[in-house]
């Protein structure tokens, strides 16, 4: 999970990216609106945005409202020590997903990234079913019919970020930064030769090549 945190605070940001490290999340972290947005816009390889409200170059409702009139998706968490009740509506309003206080508790700003990542993956808990096939991300197995699966870890990774967006395509330029969101991007005859394995594994009918796009997981022996 790669999540993009937007705080101007020194020291809170250290710390969240500490913090998420030591639970196995990577992240990386700006303290600008205009800094966040190039992030934003120019990759998906974000999971969750942690957005502080008061930035140095704006006000970070305005962001979030720009994202989302753009068609930006992204799950953000607001996190602010402004606690009035019409602002936590209006944050809610604009398209944020959950609101947190300072000062927080880590461990639970972690678990509600946990859970706004699965609404977003539309799965209610850290077993994602997909049909016949069933995901357990933080454990890093799959099983088809109960079947576990030998997956290489690379090979996990794209069936997971396949499962993130089953039923719709996930193009290749898209899931070749979700896989390496911390440095260069995968290249495309490599995702070919992974997705080809996977295939292989886990059905060719479950895996739909779109030409000059992309992939997609189909649903697909469902009872």
């Amino acid at each position: 999970m790669h999540v993009l945190i937007v705080e101007d605070d020194l020291d809170l940001g250290r710390a969240l990216q500490q913090s998420l490290a030591a639970e196995g999340l990577s992240s990386e972290w700006v303290r600008r609106g205009a800094e966040a947005t190039r992030f934003v816009v120019r990759t998906s390889a974000y999971d969750c945005v942690l957005l502080d409200l008061s930035l140095p170059d704006g006000a970070g409702l305005d962001l979030l409202r720009r994202w989302r009139q753009a068609g930006l998706s992204v799950p953000v968490i607001i996190i602010t020590a402004q606690s009035a009740l019409d602002l936590r509506l209006a944050g809610l309003e604009d398209g944020a997903d959950d609101f947190v206080l300072k000062p927080f508790v880590i461990a639970e700003l972690i678990a509600r990234v946990r859970a706004v990542v699965r609404r977003y993956a539309r799965q209610a808990s850290d077993v994602w079913r997909i049909g016949p096939l069933e995901i357990q991300p933080r454990a890093y197995t799959a099983s088809i019919d109960g079947k576990p699966l030998e997956l290489s870890l690379r090979e996990f990774n794209v069936l997971l970020e396949l499962a993130r967006d089953h039923g719709a395509v996930v193009s290749k330029r898209d899931l070749s930064s979700r896989l390496e969101p911390m440095g260069d991007p995968v290249d495309m005859a490599t995702i070919e030769v992974h997705v080809s394995n996977l295939r292989r594994k886990v059905g060719a009918q479950r895996i739909v090549t779109v030409r000059g796009v992309g992939y997609m997981l189909a649903v697909v022996g469902e009872t």
